[in-house]
């Protein structure tokens, strides 16, 4: 593809993560199949992106390689505000037409890997007591905060004329939240951080859609739960998932995709689950 700025662009952010992959993987399959089956194919598709690893392979296509139509561009990030401005200054230099950004970022546990302090492994709260200010400020800066930074630096990038959404073309941004952070869903408690990590997401979200209503119309703002699904965030708290509660990452990814394809830039954010039902703010 000789000027990637011609093509339909995607951002993936947290690309590294198991939705992410398999939402990489069936937008590669989707565009593939259009072009077996000769549908018409308006223009090339550029997948860009961006993680912590410093490189991301592609799956292979229907058993080949990437044809001429879809092109992939990888950024390293470490998700500190000055990395990911310069990133989408990068970003800007390549993108086409943006239509979908997925943000697949999010910490519900870790081990502590800094030896040094003495910070304890992330965990999710049982009782009050268990509180802990560190473990606060990583969540909220995992789940509350990056997302927030990344919407931040691609507004400008959205109000570019060569990226720029319009009437013919939207724009649907898409970013994992939780069930467990709606406020007025709240009937277990525990979970402090992450809960409120998330209600404080969707707040953000909420407010953004605000400001995009007036300056960017055409974009939609969905904060996703995706359900309970076989990856290393869940893996600890498996067993108490009720039979057929446990999604694979492809199926996630499939209902996502759906969502995204019917969603309508109306002005306002969106708070789904998997299915695409409404949850309650």
């Amino acid at each position: 593809m000789s000027d990637s700025t011609l093509a339909e662009t995607m951002i993936v952010i947290g690309a590294s993560s198991f939705i992410a992959k398999a939402f990489i993987e069936q937008a590669c399959h989707q565009h593939a199949k259009q072009q077996q089956l000769n549908l018409p194919v308006a223009v090339p598709l550029q997948i860009i992106t961006i993680s912590r690893q410093a490189s991301i392979k592609l799956p292979k296509l229907m058993g080949g390689e990437l044809t001429g139509s879809v092109s992939h561009q990888h950024f390293s990030c470490d998700y500190q505000q000055s990395s990911i401005t310069q990133c989408v200054t990068d970003i800007a230099a390549i993108a086409g037409k943006v239509t979908r950004i997925v943000m697949c970022n999010g910490v519900l546990h870790s081990k502590n890997q800094h030896l040094t302090t003495a910070a304890p492994d992330l965990m999710p709260e049982k009782r009050i007591e268990d509180i802990n200010a560190h473990s606060l400020e990583q969540l909220f800066y995992a789940n509350s905060i990056v997302p927030m930074l990344w919407l931040s630096a691609l507004t400008p990038l959205l109000l570019q004329p060569q990226n720029k959404v319009s009437s013919q073309q939207k724009c649907v941004i898409s970013i994992l939240s939780a069930r467990v952070g709606s406020i007025s869903d709240n009937r277990l408690g525990g979970w402090y951080g992450y809960r409120a990590s998330k209600a404080a997401l969707n707040m953000l979200i909420k407010t953004t859609a605000v400001e995009y209503a007036r300056r960017l119309k055409h974009v939609k703002l969905i904060a996703f739960h995706p359900g309970t699904t076989d990856t290393p965030l869940s893996k600890p708290f498996q067993t108490n998932v009720p039979q057929g509660k446990l999604f694979t990452p492809a199926f996630v990814a499939s209902q996502l995709h759906q969502i995204m394809d019917h969603s309508e830039p109306d002005g306002e954010a969106s708070y789904l689950d998997w299915q695409g039902k409404p949850i309650n703010w």
